[in-house]
């Protein structure tokens, strides 16, 4: 039984904040809401166009880190839609051969 070891399935969630969160996620919806709590104070809303415009910084941080299935938030998704299509797509596989055909023998 030596160097045998069981990894356990949610070990990605082990290393988020309450199995959700990273650092920066927290960071961008603190910094969300603390930026409509100041507009809040500094533009006080005196009609629905007004208090709407106050409270997209926090409404807009809150969609960025709701969790979705597959992607551990909003951000993340949005981040890997971006990078799928502006990044060079260049896939290299060389799989599991015993010997490479293109390279030394």
């Amino acid at each position: 039984m030596k160097n045998q070891f069981l990894i356990p399935a949610n070990s990605k969630k082990s290393t988020l904040i309450l199995s959700l969160f990273t650092p920066f996620d927290l960071g961008l919806f603190a910094g969300g809401i603390c930026l409509s709590m100041l507009m809040l104070l500094i533009i006080s809303p005196n009609s629905i166009g007004g208090a709407i415009i106050d409270l997209a910084p926090g409404v807009i941080g809150a969609f960025l880190v709701l969790p979705l299935p597959n992607y551990h938030n909003a951000h993340t998704l949005i981040k890997e839609i971006y990078l799928f299509y502006t990044r060079r797509r260049c896939y290299i596989w060389k799989g599991w051969c015993v010997k490479d055909e293109f390279g030394d023998k």
